[in-house]
């Protein structure tokens, strides 16, 4: 088995050399394979599985509050729960709030505070606070002062029956079960179904052990994205009107479609009429 190791173990590095993937870290799994069964297979599926349950890392999250938010459309959240379930959900909505000059941000005028210190910590950093003195929302800390992405809606992947349970645990009286597309059609939905409370408040994602993100599949195109107005920010003047909210068009678990937007695009081209 030796010369095929050695073979291996050079294809390996041969890729990793390769800057678009990840840095591979199964080389040891390959020693303690018993030499009976060392498994001959292409080591490229090999590689591609592995680059696609690897987490997104820091040079990612390292981008522009607006680039961040687009290029978290599609890309997938996982949540692993104390009892070791995996959550996994596709990020679908997302809006950008930038900071200094953003009316909206709660760092505008570059004000830190102990509450959204997670703000101007490193790319990739968790800002979560409480709206209502009940419901959690979260955020992501992009590159800039102050500025970060909150995550709005995810189509949930996996763990939809835990994610159930999360839900239904929050929810007051009897009600009915809730449909998939409502599990997490909206920021507070999403930190219900997930999990996600104060305790994640500056975790991140780069390094941590219960949240993380790892890249989507197939990575949307431009016309699929539709850029609106943010929802809910109350009287900020222009800022209220600035098509910061990102979504993934057609999409049944995006909380709250634009449809004069959509149509507006149609119009000009920019995508096809479905």
């Amino acid at each position: 088995t030796m010369p095929r190791k050695r073979k291996l173990l050079a294809q390996l590095s041969a890729l990793q050399s390769n800057s678009s993937l990840p840095p591979f870290d199964g080389l040891q799994n390959l020693n303690t394979t018993p030499d009976g069964d060392s498994p001959p297979k292409s080591s490229k599926y090999f590689v591609i599985e592995k680059k696609n349950s690897s987490r997104l890392a820091a040079d990612f999250f390292n981008q522009p509050c607006i680039s961040l938010a687009k290029s978290f459309l599609g890309q997938i959240l996982v949540r692993k729960l104390p009892d070791g379930r995996e959550l996994w959900g596709r990020i679908v909505e997302t809006e950008a709030y930038l900071g200094g000059e953003d009316e909206a941000s709660h760092s505008k005028g570059g004000k830190q505070t102990q509450r959204n210190a997670a703000m101007f910590m490193k790319p990739g950093t968790l800002y979560v606070y409480q709206i209502y003195g009940i419901y959690f929302c979260v955020n992501v800390s992009s590159q800039g002062e102050g500025a970060a992405v909150l995550l709005r809606s995810l189509e949930p992947l996996q763990g939809l029956e835990a994610m159930r349970e999360l839900r239904s645990t929050s929810r007051k009286g009897p009600t009915k079960p809730l449909k998939d597309w409502q599990l997490c059609n909206g920021p507070s939905k999403l930190c219900q179904a997930f999990g996600i409370d104060k305790a994640f408040d500056q975790k991140d994602l780069t390094q941590d052990a219960a949240i993380w993100m790892v890249p989507g599949h197939d990575p949307p195109e431009e016309q699929d994205v539709v850029a609106t107005t943010r929802i809910g920010i109350g009287n900020r003047g222009e800022w209220a009107q600035k098509p910061l909210r990102f979504y993934l068009r057609g999409n049944k678990f995006v909380s709250v479609v634009d449809k004069k937007t959509e149509k507006e695009m149609a119009a000009t081209g920019h995508i096809s009429c479905s």
